[in-house]
């Protein structure tokens, strides 16, 4: 079973040594040879292992990289006084041991979503890192995407004015997973894109989640999640593992503005209308008018102009490389930090609560926080 632990480089500061950042990618199925690629590609990184609990995997993947270690033996790896840091790629049961794991041996820690399997778990690797010292950063990969960096600086530039709605679709025909239900494998996706791109002052204060299990798989198939945010807006998620098409859409609703975020259409993934529902305090004086004709004659519709953004198009796991690399050298907290992963657990475990209290709605720990 696969892990289920499992030049001409730029010189940096690591532990006052001029070396480039020593790196580990844990685990070598999936997502671990994305890990691997771009960290071997990162001037600011070497990749020097890949551990894997199958032996073979890790081979398979260390091998297309001159001087990388395959291992099976991640105490081993993590004693390596060359080994700075590490990327963890294992199945979200594990995160919890291997990251805590690299934590206690002083290691910098890059982990895939979710940061861990419960709460609990998170915040204790929250704090673990902090008490050692270490950078602790989520790979949200989606939040390094020039299109989601782009709808951030529309959203806390004001340009949409006050949000009014967040919908958001991620659906397709996909893999059902063994051990997770729907919300769990795709809303982190969006809910990770959602904490990058609201103000701090729009952090989700409840949710409410709404899930079926059609063809009797054992797990939520078809899931629907409704955050409930400061000043009575709302943000939507519709994940589907059962859609014969794919899509991925977002929109943003403001007062002023909405954009719109086609995933799936490379020649405009953004655009930004300046259309929408004005309502003008006109007060009836006469009398005369029933409640229907005041509230017609106060609703105005706003039909302006279709801007779409320019974007480059560049791997957001290079951005994720950056990102983690120049948090090492530097000690700030990355973007997407331990935190923030923690408002995923928080969001997600509300929503499960949520799920078998009929869909009532759940407050939550990290609520406008």
């Amino acid at each position: 079973m696969t892990t289920d632990v499992g030049t001409d480089d730029l010189a940096v500061a690591v532990d006052g040594r001029d070396r480039p950042i020593g790196l580990a990618v844990i685990g070598a199925g999936y997502w671990g040879p994305n890990l691997a690629r771009n960290a071997h590609q990162s001037d600011a990184l070497r990749l020097m292992a890949v551990v894997d609990r199958d032996p073979a995997a890790a081979r398979k993947l260390a091998y297309r990289y001159a001087g990388v270690i395959a291992s099976a033996d991640l105490e081993g790896v993590l004693a390596d006084p060359g080994i700075d840091a590490v990327a963890v790629a294992t199945p979200a049961a594990s995160h919890h041991a291997v990251a805590s794991a690299a934590i206690a041996a002083g290691k910098h820690v890059l982990v895939e979503k979710p940061l861990a399997a419960t709460y609990a778990e998170g915040l204790s690797l929250v704090e673990a890192a902090e008490r050692r010292g270490v950078v602790l950063m989520c790979d949200h990969t989606y939040c390094y995407t020039p299109v989601v960096q782009r709808i951030r600086e529309i959203t806390h530039a004001g340009e949409l004015g006050d949000i009014q709605f967040v919908d958001s679709v991620r659906i397709n025909l996909g893999l059902v997973q063994p051990d997770v239900d729907v919300l769990w494998d795709l809303a982190p996706h969006d809910l990770a894109i959602l904490d990058h791109v609201l103000p701090q002052r729009l952090r989700p204060l409840a949710v409410s989640a709404q899930a079926a299990d059609p063809i009797g798989a054992g797990q939520a198939c078809v899931g629907y999640l409704t955050l409930h945010l400061p000043g009575g807006a709302i943000a939507h998620a519709h994940v589907n593992w059962l859609s014969p098409v794919k899509v991925r859409t977002t929109l943003i609703g403001g007062s002023r503005r909405t954009l719109v975020w086609d995933d799936l259409n490379p020649s405009q993934r953004l655009s930004v209308y300046d259309r929408g529902v004005d309502l003008t305090d006109t007060t009836d004086t006469t009398g005369s008018a029933d409640a229907d004709d005041r509230h017609r004659r106060q609703v105005s519709y706003r039909s302006g102009d279709m801007t779409a953004p320019a974007l480059p198009e560049r791997e957001a796991l290079q951005g994720v490389m950056t990102e983690f690399s120049e948090c090492i050298r530097t000690g700030r907290a990355p973007v997407t930090d331990g935190r923030s992963g923690l408002r995923l657990l928080d969001i997600l475990e509300a929503a499960t609560a949520s799920l078998n209290t009929g869909g009532t709605a759940v407050s939550l720990r990290e609520g406008g926080r």
